[in-house]
Order: structure tokens, then sequence, then C-alpha cells
């Protein structure tokens, strides 16, 4: 079985494939201090709790973390005698390398959006991702990653209204039932939802400008279905897309290694 790991600036994800499916999907907060015997202490409770016995054979992790790299590699060797494939490394081929300004390092989930989208929709396609950002990821015809957009995420700016506005409260984020707010949260929750469903918009069509073909966009992370609530801001949402891709990096590097 193969073990993915998805490690993002505020949650980490660990999702178990059996060659046909996700068995089960286990998220904990990112923290570059937690051992590879935490790790393991905290999966496996979880592993013992949803009566699950894997044989993990294999192990992919993409990490925008780089500090908790080490501690995922040994949690790997340690406890399944597994070399884990890390996404983004250079012993980590690509189905389809990415197309970009010299130099530049591309993020290992954006690199597995890529591949999740083209191998479910094909090319011409956009992922906006939900997550510490709002990222916007452009995939070629070939299924070639080519470029994006990178948008302050949802909670985080939510957080930063918050700390920089004394007498502003945190709130949760949901859609509200009016544009105009009549209280303080509610004024809060319109600016936040409606400013990012014209974010989302203004974006994507911008892109689709610049691009030049039609182009299907696609959502992903954990906002996606509430910013998809009576809006047509996606044709399709994937709650595993960031997971399938990396099922998708690791069978192109088995048949290709």
């Amino acid at each position: 079985m193969l073990l993915c790991i998805d490690c993002g600036n505020t949650n980490t994800v660990f999702s178990i494939w059996d060659g046909e499916r996700f068995l089960c999907t286990l998220r904990t907060s990112t923290h570059h201090g937690r051992t590879a015997d935490a790790y393991f202490t905290w999966f496996s409770t979880l592993i013992a709790h949803y009566r699950i016995d894997p044989n993990i054979t294999d192990v992919i992790i993409s990490s925008t973390v780089p500090r908790v790299v080490w501690n995922l590699r040994v949690f790997s060797d340690r406890f399944f005698g597994v070399r884990p494939i890390v996404v983004g490394k250079p012993e980590c081929k690509l189905p389809h390398p990415p197309r970009v300004d010299v130099g530049t390092g591309v993020g290992p989930d954006r690199l597995a959006n890529a591949a999740g989208a083209f191998n479910r929709h094909g090319g011409d396609c956009v992922v906006v991702d939900f997550g510490t950002a709002t990222n916007f990821d452009v995939v070629a015809e070939d299924g070639a990653y080519v470029g994006g957009v990178i948008a302050p995420g949802v909670n985080l700016s939510l957080e930063a209204l918050h700390q920089g506005a004394a007498a502003l409260p945190h709130v949760d984020i949901s859609q509200p039932e009016r544009v105009i707010g009549t209280n303080t949260v509610a004024c809060i929750q319109s600016g936040v939802f409606w400013g990012y469903v014209g974010l989302i918009q203004g974006i994507t069509d911008r892109i689709k400008a610049e691009y030049g073909k039609p182009m299907k966009v696609i959502g992903t992370g954990g906002l996606a279905p509430l910013f998809a609530q009576g809006e047509l801001l996606f044709d399709t949402i994937e709650d595993d897309l960031t997971m399938h891709g990396l099922t998708v990096i690791h069978a192109y590097n088995k048949e290709n290694g």
C-alpha cells in the first residue's frame, strides 16, 4: 500500500492508497518540531481506531515546509523500512515537467495538483486550491504546470484583519444571507466571502483571457465547496486532487525508476 503525505503550512494530511481507493485520510497540524516517533504514535493510534491494518510498502511526500521533511523521511524509514519519494527533489521524476522561468522552484503541492488534474480531466485547466494561500495553478494541454497566481488564503486574511484592527472580532467564514451586513460579524463575513468570490472570478477570467483557449476550472481544498454555493466558480470540485496527484507521480516513478 502507498502512504501519501501532503505537508502544508497549516496542516499535514496522510492518506493510505490501496491501488484503487483511499482507505482513510488523517489530518494533523504542521509542526516542524514533531519527531518521527511522535508522527508514528499519532498515526498508529488513529489507524487502530479506524481498524485498518495497512501494509505500507511505499511512501510519497509533498511538503511546502522544508523543515519537516527530515522527520517525515525518518518516520518512513524507521517504521516502514521505506525510502520515500519526495516531490520536488531531483530524484523524483514528473510525468510532465513544469515550464517556468529558469531557476524558479515550483511548490510540490502545485506539481501534484497539475498531475492529478491532468490525469482526471486532461490539460487546459486551472486548479484553484484553498489552503494557507489561495493558489491558482495553470495546467497546459500536455499536462505541464506553466505558472499561476498566489493570493492570501481566506483564514490568513481573517486572522490578519482580526490582529490588525483591535475593534474587530475573529469570525468564522460562511456565506452571509445578505451582502449588506447589519452588524460587525455580518459585515466581515460579507467582505471576506464576496471578496473572495470576486477574486476567484476575476483571476480565473483574466487567466482564461490571457491563455486564449477554453479552460476548465477545478476547485480543491477545504473551502472550495463553500465558495461554490450558488456561484458558477468551478466546473468541478475535487476534494482529493492533491493526494490523487501524488498517486500519479508515484506510479510514474515506479514505472520509470
